[in-house]
């Protein structure tokens, strides 16, 4: 059992306090994730700002969900799974495609499946990835800017997927519903 504690702003320490005011106003609740990270403002202060600008890469909808929850499964992370599930639901990405990284499945989708496969490359091999590998990727349509964005997205999914394993966080209530496993 974790002894990690959820804060509030009433218990975060002084640096969080304006964090936590900042993911209320983003998510309209504090994310249980966010009230274990607020422990260390810097922490949480890097993954906010490391959130806001995986959702300014290039990365379309789905495209941000591939690479989001191909890490979440890949680290198998009992907290990211659901809740960026929610996410992408409230993005309108398809059930299909959810359901098909939930399940570790290969995407229905050539393109994005070969994104997928680029994103657990990079994950798998810490940045070292085969040519061939890097070649699909190229060949799908995309560029050595997204090969980078990935890494971004990685590194905000680093944060979160080892902080939710070492503090066992809660999985949020509006996410309950999505609760997922690995196989």
């Amino acid at each position: 059992m974790s002894d990690f504690t959820l804060h509030t702003k009433d218990t975060a320490p002084e640096a969080a306090k304006p964090l936590i005011d900042n993911s209320v106003s983003a998510f309209g609740m504090l994310p249980n994730l966010h009230a274990v990270m607020a422990e260390a403002p810097t922490l949480l202060e890097g993954y906010q700002v490391l959130h806001k600008l995986a959702q300014e890469t290039s990365f379309n909808a789905e495209e941000l969900t591939v690479v989001w929850q191909s890490i979440n499964v890949e680290h198998a992370c009992h907290y990211c799974v659901p809740a960026h599930t929610g996410i992408a639901k409230s993005m309108n990405v398809s059930d299909t495609l959810i359901e098909e990284l939930r399940n570790d499945e290969v995407l229905s989708d050539s393109k994005l499946n070969t994104l997928k496969e680029t994103v657990l490359a990079v994950t798998r091999g810490r940045g070292n990835v085969e040519e061939t590998q890097l070649k699909a990727f190229y060949d799908a349509g995309y560029a050595h800017k997204q090969l980078l964005e990935i890494i971004l997205v990685l590194a905000q999914k680093v944060m979160s997927n080892y902080t939710n394993h070492l503090a066992e966080t809660p999985v949020d209530e509006p996410f309950k519903k999505f609760e997922w496993s690995p196989k």
